[in-house]
């Protein structure tokens, strides 16, 4: 960051360019290992940024990891074969607004990309672009909109690619029912261990080949437009959907959910837990496997899946609670204290995080200590900032009464 406080921007930014032109002279043909330019793209400055980067990824210095940020659309023509043609790269972050047109590309070394907010690229299908990068391990994509999120969701593929490992998406636009073009998404990576999802639901999901995954961290939203709950809450319509109309017109996620039945820790937000309730024709046995279940809670959404995704996961060893307040729903069952009905036979390790003490907390917490008879282990986490309070947040919660006999304390974090 350089700041001229006292002199016009321009002339400050020249004064900067100047500064890196000395600099780059002075390490002469020495390696770069590592080259990050955020900027802001002037015209009095284009020639210069050109130069750093055709600098940087001269084949001599084995430049390992490239990051570029443009604030503003920017068309750095010139220098696409040099970047997508590169035998050194590693790891490659393009975000901002850069415009790449680019027809070839092939870093056989690549193993980690990260493409997000409005990065552009000509091609007229995403998969083709991870066709270039045959040792890739890592993919990110965040915020991806406009021409990126359309070739995501018109391609009909967010991953078809036999080497990845680790893959975080974030889409943030809403698929709309009357554009043909838009496609099933499909997952087809038969190495990937660990999945970050956050999109809008889609109408269904394609084969999902994921094997090997051992982690997934799920945030599934419905449109804004179906997302309103009815003044009462029963077993009918409460969110004013058609139900003559296919079940997958207002997204259906079953595939998705069985395809992920290998895993061993699943994250759910709380919009992912009216998905899985609403939008799942069914939730299959976890394969015995499921260990580790980490949900997000909050007033506007229920826990009506609760009950049947805890019974999903037979081995279930810890769960793991942020926020403890929820939606009082009609079918939350023995998960919560809204309807208890019967003691459940799951976990030995419970987390809670962000405790408050309410009186909704402090009931839900009276019926997991009463319910959970192979309860081993309760930490719970509560704010630091007010010492007095948490003090009486102990005590109420050290009162009481637990089913399970190895539930010795709980501990506060």
């Amino acid at each position: 960051m350089v700041v001229y406080p006292n002199e016009e921007a321009e002339n400050g930014s020249l004064r900067f360019v100047d500064f890196v032109n000395k600099t780059f002279a002075l390490l002469g043909n020495s390696p770069i290992k590592k080259f990050s330019l955020r900027h802001e793209p002037r015209l009095y400055c284009v020639d210069a940024y050109l130069r750093w980067i055709f600098t940087a990824m001269e084949q001599e210095r084995g430049l390992l990891e490239l990051h570029l940020y443009a604030d503003r659309y920017y068309y750095p023509v010139g220098i696409e074969r040099e970047l997508f043609t590169s035998n050194t790269l590693v790891k490659l972050t393009l975000s901002g607004r850069y415009d790449f047109q680019v027809e070839t590309v092939f870093l056989p070394a690549l193993k980690s990309l990260s493409l997000s907010s409005s990065f552009e690229i000509g091609f007229d299908k995403y998969c083709n672009l991870l066709d270039g990068f045959p040792a890739l391990e890592e993919l990110y994509i965040r915020e991806a909109v406009s021409e990126l999120s359309n070739a995501l969701l018109s391609s009909g593929t967010f991953v078809k690619c036999a080497s990845i490992k680790r893959l975080v998406v974030f889409t943030d636009c809403p698929k709309f029912k009357e554009d043909e073009d838009h496609q099933e998404p499909c997952f087809i990576a038969p190495s990937l261990v660990y999945l970050d999802y956050s999109s809008y639901l889609s109408e269904n999901y394609d084969l999902i080949d994921l094997n090997s995954l051992v982690e997934a961290r799920l945030n599934l939203r419905l449109l804004e437009s179906f997302n309103n709950y009815g003044s009462s809450d029963n077993d009918g319509d409460v969110y004013g959907w058609d139900f003559n109309v296919p079940f997958d017109y207002y997204g259906d996620v079953t595939n998705l959910v069985a395809g992920i039945t290998n895993i061993t820790t699943l994250h759910l937000s709380p919009d992912s837990l009216e998905v899985f309730h609403f939008r799942c024709k069914s939730i299959p046995v976890f394969n015995n496997l499921l260990l580790n279940l980490s949900i997000e809670s909050n007033k506007r959404n229920g826990w009506q899946v609760m009950p049947l995704l805890i019974r999903s996961c037979p081995n279930l060893h810890t769960l793991v609670i942020k926020g403890f307040v929820h939606r009082v729903t009609s079918k939350c069952g023995d998960a919560c204290a809204c309807i208890p009905k019967k003691q459940r036979k799951i976990g030995k390790k419970e987390e809670i995080s962000e405790y408050g003490g309410s009186f909704q907390e402090l009931e839900q917490m009276r019926h997991f200590l009463g319910k959970l008879e192979r309860l081993e282990t309760v930490k719970v986490g509560v704010h630091a900032e007010n010492n007095n309070n948490n003090e009486f947040l102990r005590a109420n919660l050290l009162t009481l009464p637990r089913l399970s006999s190895k539930c010795n304390n709980i501990q506060f974090i």
